[in-house]
């Protein structure tokens, strides 16, 4: 019988410390040590102990008044940090800026973190009115078009995984999809036609269209997305611009190693001679 190997001194305390840190979210960015207890499920003491430790090391900070706490400046620089090293951000980095210049809206790089996106990039609209969406903020995948766009490059196991079993999914305007059965058909549209919209699905007034990034493999890491006010993004338009989006996230996609099946056929077949 073969042992299982014991845990690594220390592990336990790695888990709970970052277990702390990721108790603060764009809506509680700060938090008190009561709250903090609670939502890892340490008894105050533990809690307190990781604080202070967390705190030395500079990735969490007292706020004003001294009773709440928040991330701090160790844990802004490291989250930088981690932005600029991502392969992906640096290769969509071009491909946002061209497409905020040719729309005049907002164009962001969004990835799928759990049951939400995440916006990792972005190029903000130069319109007086437009998208103002920020980097780290987390939306649910189900209401937005980038998550449309991921899931639907996704093995089917993944979208069932995702799914789970919840009998619908959270309404967020009566535009959302809530229904199991309508968000499959919907991600079978999106495969269809190689991009995704909303228009006010997540929030009145928003409208958003969006195509996936794909890896080496062929499965989708990522989306491109287009957004803003829906008086400006209306179905028609967001079919207009679609096109632009589909081919910045092929362009993506092309420098992630992702080859199409007729690229790939032609660059493997031997150039034709004429006789």
């Amino acid at each position: 019988m073969v042992a299982r190997p014991s845990p690594y001194p220390g592990a336990q305390a790695v888990s709970r410390a970052v277990a702390v840190l990721k108790t603060f979210t764009d809506d509680q960015p700060r938090l008190t040590l009561a709250a903090i207890a609670r939502a890892t499920r340490l008894n105050r003491a533990t809690a307190y102990r990781l604080l202070a430790a967390l705190e030395k090391e500079g990735l969490v900070a007292r706020a004003s008044g001294g009773d709440n706490y928040q991330l701090g400046p160790e844990a802004i620089a490291l989250g930088s940090r981690a932005l600029r090293s991502n392969d992906l951000r640096l290769v969509s980095r071009p491909e946002l800026e061209a497409l905020a210049h040719a729309t005049h809206e907002t164009a962001t790089l969004e990835v799928l973190v759990e049951r939400d996106i995440l916006i990792l990039d972005e190029v903000i609209s130069p319109n007086l009115v437009g998208g103002t969406p920020f980097v780290g903020t987390r939306w649910p995948a189900h209401a937005t078009s980038t998550g449309k766009a991921i899931l639907a490059g996704r093995p089917e196991r993944e979208r069932e995984q995702f799914l789970g079993a919840q009998r619908s999914l959270p309404r967020f305007t009566a535009h959302t999809h809530t229904t199991l059965a309508g968000f499959r058909r919907e991600l079978a549209r999106v495969r269809a036609r190689g991009y995704a919209t909303v228009h006010e699905e997540l929030e009145i007034g928003y409208a958003a269209v969006a195509a996936a990034v794909l890896n080496a493999e062929g499965l989708a890491v990522g989306a491109l997305c287009v957004g803003g006010p829906a008086a400006r993004l209306t179905p028609a338009r967001l079919a207009e611009l679609a096109p632009a989006v589909r081919q910045a996230a092929r362009r993506v996609s092309g420098r992630l190693g992702y080859r199409a099946a007729d690229e790939a056929a032609a660059t493997s077949s031997p150039p034709h001679r004429s006789a």
